[in-house]
């Protein structure tokens, strides 16, 4: 296997990820591992790879204005290189220009595109030369564009965001999806308390912070590669956003209930609740990808919740499995504009691919409330930004099952809601409080 460096792994990584339309993190993940690039390297990788994702309208934009070749028509491999050096001339001080330059130089011959080298060497130097001299779009004259460009976000999602949420909350949207993603952990408090978890993880080098306004969460620092951390291999915590584990807060389920998650793949929520019940009890974890089931038993088996039972459903067909449930946690597949700062790929995808979600999540949820039993609790949630996903398709769900009613919702101390909306909704926003883009609704069976 011949070696690479970090901009060659970064190069492909990102090569993939455009011709095989793959997941950012999965992609990154194989080839770090694949190449075990040292500590410094694979940071590197890491930090070209995800900041030419997050940054590639901009980018392009200034690849324009020194190119006399569209980026439509160069191959992915010139585009790719070009907007590596580009990356790294504007956004990465500790890079010296010429070093940039010369990297994507060799680059372009490591890739058997020898004759564009002088077309790239060119256009780098020439940004060089004139950086201080951009022309970038006029906030006063066009603001949407201005936004596009300035944050990296295809004009239609701007426009998106906008229509739901308006201007204010969408500039503090774009802005926080421009952030550093936090690394969040649930401990697990059926192995110790998250006091002493804290303490374990700081002796390992791990800055771990307690979290005011989430009880047993833990943010982390310098985590290093979380599956090799000791504290992780004996199962004192598994990753989850503080958006998921307000989520299952909210459910509360307790000892000794029967619990469905229905799309619960790849275990996040199930473990938390399985953690707040302290064991006691039943959690059904469905999912229709055996793969994605096999996850979730690795991650109970890892973590000792043994009241987790995995099994391989179709939550949005399947009316054999019968079950008069206490909670029902029903977690749809969705848009994910939520996550656009994990998932930076998520922004360039066409507007038309949100349709089809909708109609999907509400046939996942009628079906699902036939699991809840009378007087029991049904939760609906996505990871997305979209109100045809979220509030549209709870308000339909009451309106067309009587035997339901709305469940208001007592948010924890210290969080608020960032737009007016029912009481038995509430939606997250990474610009409030910094947890990923969520909604959750709650309704009560009659």
């Amino acid at each position: 296997m011949a070696k690479m460096d970090a901009r060659a792994v970064a190069l492909e990584a990102l090569l993939r990820v455009e011709m095989n339309k793959s997941y950012s993190n999965i992609v990154l993940n194989k080839l770090l591992q694949q190449y075990q690039l040292s500590g410094r390297e694979a940071s590197l990788a890491s930090a070209l790879f995800y900041g030419v994702l997050e940054k590639r309208i901009t980018l392009d934009y200034v690849i324009s204005q020194f190119s006399k070749i569209k980026c439509k028509k160069m191959s992915n491999i010139v585009l790719e290189i070009l907007r590596m050096g580009v990356y790294q001339i504007l956004f990465m001080d500790k890079i010296p220009d010429s070093a940039a330059v010369n990297a994507a130089v060799d680059l372009s011959k490591q890739k058997k595109v020898v004759k564009a080298s002088g077309f790239i060497n060119a256009v780098l130097r020439n940004l060089i030369r004139a950086q201080d001299h951009i022309c970038w779009p006029d906030p006063q004259q066009d603001p949407l564009f201005y936004w596009s460009v300035l944050y990296s976000c295809p004009l239609w999602l701007v426009q998106h965001f906008i229509s739901a949420y308006g201007r204010n909350i969408t500039e503090k949207i774009l802005v926080a999806l421009e952030a550093h993603s936090p690394l969040y952990i649930r401990a697990n408090t059926t192995k110790g308390s998250v006091v002493s978890i804290e303490e374990d993880l700081n002796q390992l080098s791990v800055k771990a912070s307690g979290v005011t306004a989430v009880p047993d969460a833990l943010s982390l620092t310098n985590s290093g590669a979380i599956e090799q951390n000791f504290c992780y291999q004996n199962g004192l915590f598994h990753v989850q956003d503080l958006s998921s584990q307000l989520c299952c807060l909210l459910l509360a389920p307790k000892s000794g209930e029967t619990i469905v998650d229905v799309c619960a793949a790849p275990g996040g929520k199930s473990f938390t609740m399985a953690e707040l019940m302290e064991n006691q009890g039943k959690i059904y974890a469905f999912d229709q990808s055996p793969a994605k089931v096999r996850l979730i038993e690795a991650g109970a088996e890892r973590l000792g919740l043994s009241i987790i039972q995995a099994g391989v459903r179709d939550a949005q067909h399947d009316l054999e499995f019968a079950v008069q449930a206490d909670r029902v946690l029903c977690d749809a597949p969705c848009s994910g504009l939520g996550i656009i700062r994990r998932k930076p790929e998520i922004r360039y995808k066409d507007k038309n691919f949100l349709a089809d979600f909708p109609a999907l999540q509400y046939e996942i949820l009628c079906n699902s409330a036939r699991l809840v039993k009378k007087g029991g609790l049904l939760f609906y949630s996505t990871c997305t930004l979209n109100p045809e996903e979220n509030g549209a398709v709870a308000e339909r769900f009451l309106r067309e099952h009587p035997d339901y009613a709305a469940a208001g919702l007592d948010l924890p101390k210290g969080w608020r809601r960032g737009i007016e909306e029912p009481a038995n909704q509430w939606t997250l926003f990474p610009c409030l409080n910094g947890p990923d883009g969520f909604f959750m609704a709650a309704f009560r069976r009659s």
